[in-house]
């Protein structure tokens, strides 16, 4: 019988855009109304800092992807570097982080469409768990087709706002709200409005914000030509941050006095409201619905793949590497789609509360896994110091800024347990960890009995 494996059907182009739409989602559309509550114009910073350091995560593992041909994971580099009780706490903590991004992309979906039908939460968006079920289980290349034009609307909305912003600003150009002007990002209590303490909290919010930053990553395996695609989509990612998440925010800034923006609702559709372009606050929440359905579709492809090589690599049940004629990892596709389902039911059950858990729990998991990313580059240069002496893509300032992140990783978890909103969550994730190490040492033990 002939040996299925993950088809390298994504271009450059599918690659690029997976960058994008895996990392400009929810998060930035609908989170950053709450972060921008907690700190105000300062937030602008928080993004800048969040995006310099993660920058060097992805330098980091840029440069590990390419050391060996051989990886297709972030779990083949954690084993040989940290061991494979390591990779696999780390593989199934990637599974779950993207399991609770989904979840909380599902339950934006049903907020979102609340705004114009008065139903349930819950079930739009288990209808888009559905439907994103039945398109991912056909090509690869068809779900790096859906991002190309899930991520190109995004990019056009945050341009035309930019640019609207601009022009607006120009004119001095009044709203309900007051003038667009830059006077706004100080006018209103200062840069820092709620002290030092309401930007500090702030982080949960925007560290979720750019999480799917190393997604290019998990696509490695299906690339055409990881040598050129991957350090092309990392070394993009600057710009991107400046643009699309400090340029956005500036622009929102200057046209809402930052105490008018709701932490419910998205500051995208506000801004547009207020700017008074007929049907503009429909059509923005219309493109803010499909930008957490990319998000949702980016989460439903990493966390087949993650499953498919945790059970390649013997940390998984063998079930999941079984693909289906589209060479699609069908059984963990379902498997992930029937727990990101319960982000629908946590819409029912908690509809107010739900979305801040969830975001609260993706943050920790992702600052494990973006940790390790840097202590594994640590672990490379020290052990394979012909192989960085090589590289034709070294991580700058290393490993100096290996610490200064991992330093500010550790920072923002003291940071959250100051939170009421954050402290649960915070003090409940370590049970996960936990069950995966009885778990791994339960594995590890039957093995050797055997």
């Amino acid at each position: 019988m002939e040996q299925r494996e993950l088809k390298r059907d994504l271009s450059n182009r599918h690659v690029q855009l997976i960058a994008i739409g895996g990392t400009i989602g929810t998060g930035l559309f609908l989170g950053s109304g709450k972060a921008i509550q907690l700190a105000g114009p300062s937030i602008i910073f928080a993004y800048l800092i969040v995006g310099i350091a993660l920058f060097f995560v992805m330098r980091a593992l840029g440069e590990l992807l390419l050391s060996k041909a051989g990886y297709q994971s972030l779990t083949d580099i954690v084993e040989e570097y940290l061991g494979p009780w390591a990779s696999f706490v780390t593989g199934w903590t990637y599974w779950f982080c993207w399991i609770m991004t989904a979840m909380a992309d599902v339950i934006a979906v049903g907020v979102y469409v609340k705004y114009w039908f008065n139903i349930p939460q819950w079930i739009p968006a288990l209808i888009c768990v559905i439907i994103l079920l039945g398109l991912n289980l056909l090509t690869v290349k068809l779900f790096g087709e859906l991002e190309f034009w899930f991520a190109l609307i995004k990019v056009i909305t945050i341009l035309a706002l930019i640019i609207i912003g601009v022009i607006l600003l120009v004119m001095g150009f009044k709203t309900d709200a007051g003038s667009v002007t830059v006077q706004n990002l100080w006018n209103h209590g200062g840069l820092f409005p709620n002290g030092v303490s309401g930007f500090l909290l702030s982080f949960q919010m925007v560290i979720f914000a750019y999480v799917g930053v190393e997604l290019v990553g998990v696509s490695a395996a299906e690339t055409s030509n990881p040598q050129k695609n991957i350090p092309s989509a990392i070394n993009k990612i600057p710009l991107r941050i400046l643009f699309f998440y400090v340029g956005a925010l500036i622009v929102l800034l200057f046209i809402n006095p930052w105490m008018e923006l709701n932490a419910a609702e998205s500051p995208f559709v506000k801004t547009f409201s207020l700017v008074g372009i007929p049907l503009a606050a429909g059509i923005i929440n219309f493109v803010v619905l499909t930008s957490a359905a990319s998000a949702c579709n980016s989460g439903m492809f990493s966390t087949s793949r993650i499953l498919y090589n945790l059970s390649k690599n013997d940390k998984g049940p063998s079930k999941f590497a079984k693909l289906n004629k589209n060479h699609v990892p069908s059984n963990g596709l379902f498997v992930s789609t029937l727990v990101i389902s319960g982000g629908a039911l946590l819409s029912k059950l908690i509809p107010d509360q739900a979305f801040g858990i969830v975001t609260t729990i993706s943050a920790i998991c992702f600052i494990w896994v973006w940790s390790i990313i840097l202590i594994c580059h640590l672990r490379y240069k020290k052990k394979c110091p012909h192989l960085h002496a090589a590289s034709a893509f070294k991580a700058p300032l290393t490993p100096f800024i290996n610490y200064v992140v991992l330093a500010l990783f550790a920072v923002i978890l003291v940071i959250m347990l100051f939170s009421d909103a954050t402290r649960p969550a915070l003090l409940l994730t370590p049970v996960w960890f936990i069950l995966l190490f009885i778990f791994y040492w339960t594995r590890r033990k039957k093995k050797i009995n055997l």
